[in-house]
Parts: C-alpha cells; sequence; structure tokens
C-alpha cells in the first residue's frame, strides 16, 4: 500500500501559525534556521511575534525562558544536535529547572538528515532530553501526528521537547484520532510480540507486522510519541498479553526509547526486549535510504528482532 509522503516540519509550520490566531501569548523564536523548521511560517503572518535570534542557540534558549518566565507560551526551533548538545546548560539551569513554559521543537534529527554528515545527525537528543527533569519528550510519527502534538504541548503548563527528522515520512496515523501525551496508541492489535515504533519508525514496525503476517506471526503494533512520561499501563498490558517486545526507533540504542522502555519493563514484566535502532557509532553521510538500510533502521531489521525475541520467549 503505497502511503502518501509529507515531511513533518511543514505541520509544524502550520500548526504555528493556527496556534497564532487562536493565542497572543504564543511566540516563536528560531535560530537562523526558519526556513528549515518551518517557523517562517509563523513568521510571515505575525512578524511582531516572531525572535530571530541568528546563530546563537544558547542566548535563543535563555531569550525563551526570559520571555517564558513572563507568561508567553514559547517556541523555540533548531535542528536538533544544535537545540540540544549545543544549548544543554541552557536547558537545565533556565528552562527545566525552573520549571518554565519552553516548547523547543528540533528538525532535522537522526540519521536521516542524510548528506549532511555526522555532524549533523543527531543520534543522542532523545538520550538528554528524557533524563532531564521536568522535561517532557515527544517524538510524533508523522504530519498529522506532528500538528496534533504541537497543538497539545501548548495547553501544557512546562517545558517540552519534540523531535521530527527533516525527510518526508509516510502518513501512517488516523487524521481524526485523539492526540494525548502520555498515551500510547494501538495501530494494530496483535497476539505474539509487540511492536514498538518511535517517529519515522513507526512505519517500518507496520510494513514488518505485515512481513510476519506471512509467516503466520501476529504482531500488534503501538505508537510510542510519548517517551516521557511513558504509558506504564500499556506497555505492561502489551508485554503479559504478548511476552516478547520490538521497540524501533531512528536514535543510539543505548539509550533512547528502547532503553527507556527496558528499563522500565524489567521491574515489572519478565519479557524480552529487543531495540532496533543505530549502534553506538556516529553516521556519515549518504542519500537517506541508504543510511536507514546500512545502520540496520529497516523493517526486515525488525522482522528478524522479532523472531528472535518469541524464540527467546519460548526458551
Amino acid at each position: 500500500m503505497k502511503r502518501q509522503m509529507i515531511a513533518q516540519r511543514k505541520e509544524y509550520g502550520h500548526a504555528l501559525v493556527d496556534l497564532g490566531k487562536r493565542r497572543e501569548d504564543v511566540v516563536v523564536l528560531d535560530a537562523d534556521l526558519s526556513g528549515s523548521t518551518r517557523t517562517a511560517d509563523f513568521a510571515k503572518v505575525f512578524p511582531d511575534r516572531f525572535f530571530d535570534c541568528g546563530i546563537a542557540e544558547q542566548n535563543m534558549i535563555g531569550t525563551a525562558a526570559g520571555l517564558a518566565s513572563c507568561g508567553k507560551t514559547v517556541f523555540a526551533s533548531s535542528f536538533a544536535v544544535f537545540a540540544t548538545g549545543r544549548c544543554l546548560d541552557q536547558i537545565r539551569q533556565s528552562v527545566a529547572y525552573p520549571r518554565l513554559n519552553v516548547k523547543i521543537v528540533a528538525t532535522h534529527a537522526g540519521i536521516s538528515v542524510g548528506p549532511d554528515g555526522a555532524s549533523h545527525q543527531t543520534m543522542e537528543d532523545i538520550a538528554i532530553m528524557r533524563t532531564m527533569p521536568n522535561m517532557t519528550v515527544i517524538v510524533p510519527a508523522d504530519a498529522p501526528e506532528t500538528y496534533k502534538a504541537i497543538m497539545a504541548i501548548a495547553d501544557f503548563d512546562g517545558p517540552c521537547y519534540v523531535r521530527m527528522g527533516r525527510s518526508d515520512v509516510p502518513v501512517v496515523t488516523d487524521e481524526g484520532s485523539r492526540f494525548e501525551i502520555g498515551k500510547i496508541q494501538t495501530i494494530k492489535d496483535g497476539a505474539d510480540v509487540t511492536l514498538i515504533g518511535v517517529g519515522q519508525m513507526l512505519a517500518a514496525c507496520i510494513e514488518a507486522s505485515e512481513m510476519l503476517a506471512q509467516d503466520g506471526v501476529s504482531a500488534r503494533v503501538l505508537d510510542l510519541s510519548t517517551i516521557k512520561p511513558l504509558d506504564e499501563a500499556m506497555l505492561i498490558k502489551a508485554a503479559k498479553e504478548t511476552g516478547a517486545m520490538v521497540v524501533a526507533e531512528e536514535h543510539n540504542r543505548l539509550s533512547g526509547a528502547g532503553s527507556a522502555v527496558a528499563t522500565f519493563l524489567a521491574d515489572k514484566v519478565s519479557v524480552p526486549v529487543h531495540i532496533v535502532g543505530m549502534d553506538d557509532v556516529f553516521g556519515e553521510s549518504g542519500e537517506s535510504d541508504e543510511l536507514m538500510i546500512k545502520y540496520g533502521l529497516t523493517p526486515e531489521n525488525i522482522v528478524e528482532s522479532a523472531k528472535e525475541a518469541i524464540r527467546r520467549r519460548k526458551a
């Protein structure tokens, strides 16, 4: 089945404009990348509420904190590698610690940035942000879910980190479905193994479930769009009912969403948890699809991990 392909950042720009029309407290900041992050869409309509901070990401976060302390709902954007790595101290001290209403929305995350190479392919941003006290972490699966996530965090009081990539990604979620922070959505039911997709890897999980079905394996597919807080009840339910779990993410497999799920389940339900993600290496320049294949972020890798998890469960 051929799916519509849309860049998540396109819907981010759309959501910001809609928010600006509804709420005068919304302001948007960027660090000289507004065309790429699509915050330029907001700037065209609300130039008096948009601030380009230039190539000074740390200052952007400090400015965002100041505006939030005065009652504004602030969206601050840049590429993920800059928004998290370059601004870690400012986020920790000026946003997370005082629990200010700053929404850090990062684009161009993961290996799928492609030709920009290792310097721009952040595979550790989820790890950085999920270990930050007071921080909510969201990784939407596609463009429709991105729009709903932005609307949800605008109404949420407190700091948030939203991660998305650069490339067009398949539309796999229902545009009419409800998005709720901290809740997992069931995309497909199944009894033999649970496939948990994070971000654009949800599409790969859906394809993997179809491949497994051809081998007589019934795979449940879950959309883990909120990394923190985890939907603990849904994870326990899936673990008990299927007995085998696979988490697929476009992130370093040592420290991302898969690590969060495995750590949580270790204390609750004894089931094999396999993580399909980037090994502990830096990426390289190349086309997005080529890199996803080279580093094992494919439906085929998910199928292999699912079968191994089932073997471990039976053993």
